[in-house]
């Protein structure tokens, strides 16, 4: 039988890396329903509309700190947390969200002062099974990786960051597609399809449109995973 005992959701902040990468290895073959039981948490019937409640449940036994979203999740130790569903092969099933895009407001803003730069500086992925196939309450957590870009990596998200703000600052917002972008993508991020927020027309004026998200591609989470884990 499971112990359970070893796991806290009372924990403070972790006090460094080494700490919160210990926790997280803690939480390794796990189910989603042992854990939402243990922290007495009911769960939802799927993820349609609760896609962030996988990372709301693992926050709890980690301990994470951001109760403003506009820090990383331990901010004190500056690393973010990912959750990322995989397929039996241990592939990302998906893409990965890492933060609203600005579409406005951006005169002056640099790769190196950018959001999506702090929120990637280090990221704490946490690889759970995401096939559908699969209910809810048995799918485990996978073990943790806590990873930085390397210079290459780094290369290739400011090159993508900097075609997207290029289109994005000079009014073509509504013509970026997902294949603007060899690993980052922007794509339309909202909590239903009628909500709008200002952008820069193709003309310089002002525009309502979809509020847009930036999103790492399956390809570049799938090679991070495998050299990582040799999948």
């Amino acid at each position: 039988m499971i112990n359970l005992s070893i796991l806290s959701t009372s924990l403070g902040p972790p006090v460094n890396k080494r700490e919160l990468l210990n926790r997280a290895n803690a939480l390794t073959n796990f189910k989603l329903g042992e854990l939402a039981g243990h922290a007495d948490l009911v769960m939802p019937a799927n993820l349609k509309r609760d896609k962030g409640w996988i990372g709301m449940l693992l926050e709890r036994y980690l301990g994470a700190s951001a109760g403003n979203k506009s820090e990383q999740d331990f901010a004190a130790i500056g690393v973010e947390l990912k959750t990322i569903p995989v397929d039996r092969r241990g592939w990302p099933l998906e893409s990965t969200f890492v933060c609203m895009a600005p579409l406005t407001g951006n005169s002056g803003v640099t790769w190196e002062t950018s959001y999506i730069r702090y929120k990637l500086k280090q990221v704490l992925w946490i690889p759970v099974e995401g096939q559908g196939e699969i209910p809810l309450s048995q799918r485990r957590i996978g073990a943790p990786l806590l990873w930085r870009p390397n210079s290459e990596e780094e290369l290739q998200l400011r090159l993508d960051w900097e075609e997207l703000m290029d289109l994005i600052v000079l009014g073509n917002v509504e013509h970026i597609t997902a294949r603007n972008g060899d690993v980052l993508q922007l794509r339309p991020k909202a909590a239903n399809s009628r909500m709008r927020t200002d952008a820069i027309g193709e003309f310089g004026q002002s525009i309502l449109t979809v509020p847009r998200g930036f999103y790492l591609k399956q390809k570049f989470t799938s090679q991070l995973l495998s050299r990582h884990f040799l999948v």
